[in-house]
């Protein structure tokens, strides 16, 4: 029996799923509404009906990764589970302390974020243990009993242990977790060890404490996602795409939930990682535009680049991700009007239910997608090839009421709301590349999602970027990239030390350490027998005093004298390259040891393109479409999978299917190349004409 993979990428408005053979080429698509109260449920619904729409038998699937934003949904909403903490005497208040950093410099009222655990369920212990890992005080486990017996009274359903340099020295975290497992085995429990095995007490205690609240909330949503899979046929367990482009088992995500923020994502990235070794692009941006909100990613001679912390809630979140930079904007975005009566659009969505007004479920307010159906963009008769009716009408009510609210003309009104959409998107572009000091001009701009390839061209082109790159299925790119994910486990520890010869056997020590961490986690994978793996080591430094550190990598899991020296001379060198200067007299110090284990996995080989060469391009209709250079204009509607392979033609053009609408503005040349890639060439120049 052949052996099926099957990627699946949960967003805010709609869930798709995309299964194909090892071999041949062949993949098969489906995408369906996203059952915000019960994602699970919706999520095997729709493995359902892809695997009966396409005879696919279940026990075919070897391979089913899962995207899910569920971790982000329950921090950024403040829905986690009730949590407690236990932590050294003295330091109760280190995750409102903070970095004492106002969150705005001249607004005073705005309140702080809301620690997960609150100030009643957060308890002190005497315990302490130095920076160099002795202990200066026994932990008292009278008093973590009393803390446990506490805590139970007050309903806390998951427990984070967090103790003052315990990265150092973990013994006093483990005789309490022993305890607590002891005295209340039921309760959900992580330590700042094992999430986070680094120094500065506040990234750790805050991402593990938001990793305990979230540990109930993804433990019952995969019991019952697995539950739905093994109930369908499926014989091998689900696996969840991490922040950090990686898929692992269940068992991981349900220990370190955090590791899942931007899984959804991250597939997109991986799969435009794919798509630049496949066409020979390897400077790419992905632009990956959904109902709710924008992500975008900066990939540099084809390795997208990464962060070791991000803001979640507000709270600093160390672990390792793609850096995915996310705004709130999305085809569900909401148009609002300002108490000066300026016009504003989103972060706040429609989501999928009720939705845009044009989807017909009882959504009453302008939205990005009410839009771009009012100016000619967007079908007016159905999505989804045909399975999801539109209601133009209701769209036109929605804009007038905006327009009447504005004092402007309808059409005014929803080429506003495009242009602000653009520009908030052109802001997070400028984030990935011109503050981290690339040229967007030098990149292709990659889009994808239900709604990127409507804007991309647009946002492209005000960045001054010539060439967008249109996948063949920019709807279902996230999920497809799933099925590229290898297992990937980051892990590390904190050896705070001067890079000198003097500590080579510390320094030695922590990377055996490491190594035998990720050998622990690949055990716990249970990998197929045979299964490639690789291990990369990389480590952190700084000069002496400095308070940031740059990552760099090593070539063996070992240091010598002379590595070392080298280790150091390669980061003046790298120092200057990115801050413009070094300090060559000045020590360096190591801070943290990082390894990166890889369990490397076959892939499904790429899509076909759907036609042969040879196929004629057929238009669909001609319809009125507005644009800013023109206004309205009659605008050719093709669809994609009829148009001819290396096919060129000029803009204005719409192209339409299942899963996505392009949008070609005029002033743009447009190949369809023999992969069935959109390639869309921008007259930059015939723009800053139009706009000057």
């Amino acid at each position: 029996m052949e052996k099926v993979f099957v990627g699946i990428d949960t967003g805010g408005t709609f869930t798709d799923l995309v299964a194909a053979p090892l071999r041949g080429g062949r993949y098969f698509y489906r995408k369906v509404p996203t059952i915000t109260a019960d994602p699970a449920r919706g999520i095997i619904q729709g493995i359902s009906e892809l695997l009966e729409e396409n005879a696919i038998a279940p026990e075919a699937v070897a391979f089913l990764v899962l995207g899910t934003t569920l971790a982000t949904n329950a921090v950024l909403e403040g829905k986690w589970a009730p949590t407690g903490l236990i932590t050294t005497q003295g330091f109760r208040d280190v995750l409102e302390l903070a970095r004492q950093r106002r969150p705005h410099y001249f607004n005073l009222d705005i309140p702080k974020p809301m620690p997960p655990a609150s100030r009643e369920c957060r308890l002190e212990v005497s315990e302490r243990v130095a920076q160099d890992g002795s202990v200066v005080t026994e932990l008292n486990l009278d008093q973590v009993r009393q803390a446990i017996e506490t805590l139970k009274e007050k309903k806390i359903e998951t427990l984070a242990i967090c103790f003052m340099h315990s990265y150092a020295s973990p013994a006093h975290e483990l005789k309490a977790r022993e305890l607590v497992k002891q005295l209340w085995p039921e309760v959900y429990l992580c330590t700042s060890h094992e999430i986070l095995g680094e120094f500065r007490e506040f990234e750790r205690f805050a991402t593990t404490t938001v990793n305990a609240s979230l540990m109930p909330i993804m433990d019952r949503y995969l019991e019952s996602f697995e539950r739905g899979v093994k109930s369908l046929g499926i014989p091998h367990s689900p696996r969840v795409m991490q922040s950090n482009g990686g898929a692992v088992s269940t068992l991981a995500v349900r220990q370190r939930p955090v590791n899942t923020f931007f899984s959804g994502p991250a597939g997109g990235v991986i799969g435009t990682v794919g798509l630049g070794q496949q066409l020979k692009m390897p400077d790419l941006i992905t632009f990956d535009m959904g109902g709710t909100s924008t992500d975008v990613c900066l990939i540099h001679e084809g390795v997208p680049a990464q962060k070791s912390e991000r803001q979640m809630g507000g709270f600093p979140v160390r672990t390792r991700s793609l850096d995915i930079h996310t705004i709130g904007a999305g085809g569900g975005s909401i148009a609002w009007i300002d108490a000066g009566g300026l016009l504003k659009v989103g972060p706040q969505s429609a989501g999928a239910y009720p939705g845009p007004a044009a989807y017909g479920r009882g959504g009453e307010q302008a939205t990005v997608t009410d839009a771009n159906v009012v100016l000619g963009r967007l079908s007016p008769v159905a999505l989804l090839g045909g399975r999801m009716p539109m209601y133009p009408q209701k769209a036109k009510q929605v804009i007038d009421r905006l327009a009447k609210s504005l004092g402007v003309s309808a059409i005014k009104a929803a080429a506003g709301v495009i242009e602000i959409i653009n520009v908030n998107m052109m802001g997070a572009l400028r984030v990935i590349s011109v503050e981290r000091g690339e040229d967007p001009r030098d990149f292709a701009l990659v889009a994808f999602g239900g709604a990127g390839p409507l804007h991309a061209a647009e946002v492209a082109r005000s960045m001054g970027m010539r060439h967008v790159l249109v996948p063949p299925r920019p709807g279902l790119l996230s999920a497809i990239g799933l099925l590229h994910a290898d297992v990937r486990g980051d892990f590390s520890l904190t050896r705070l030390l001067r890079a000198e010869s003097t500590h080579l056997r510390k320094f030695n020590a922590g990377l055996v350490q490491l190594k035998i961490n990720g050998r622990q986690w690949l055990r716990e994978e249970k990998l197929p027998a045979g299964t490639k793996t690789r291990f990369e080591w990389f480590v952190d430094l700084r000069y002496f005093g400095q308070n940031f550190e740059l990552i760099q990598p090593l070539t063996k899991d070992s240091l010598t004298v002379a590595s070392l020296k080298k280790l150091v001379s390669t980061f003046h060198r790298r120092h200057k390259a990115f801050y413009g200067y070094d300090l060559p007299l000045q020590p360096v110090e190591i801070v943290n040891l990082r390894l990166v284990v890889t369990a490397l996995k076959k892939s499904p080989a790429a899509a076909k393109p759907v036609l042969p060469v040879g196929a004629k391009r057929k238009k669909l209709e001609q319809r009125l479409v507005w644009f800013a250079d023109t206004g309205f204009v009659k605008t050719p509607v093709y669809q994609r999978d009829q148009l001819r392979l290396g096919q060129r033609f000029k803009g204005p053009a719409i192209v339409e299917q299942m899963d996505a609408t392009t949008v070609v503005p005029p002033h743009c040349q447009v190949q369809n190349d023999r992969l069935g890639y959109l390639h869309l060439m921008l007259d930059v120049e015939k723009n800053s004409r139009s706009t000057s």
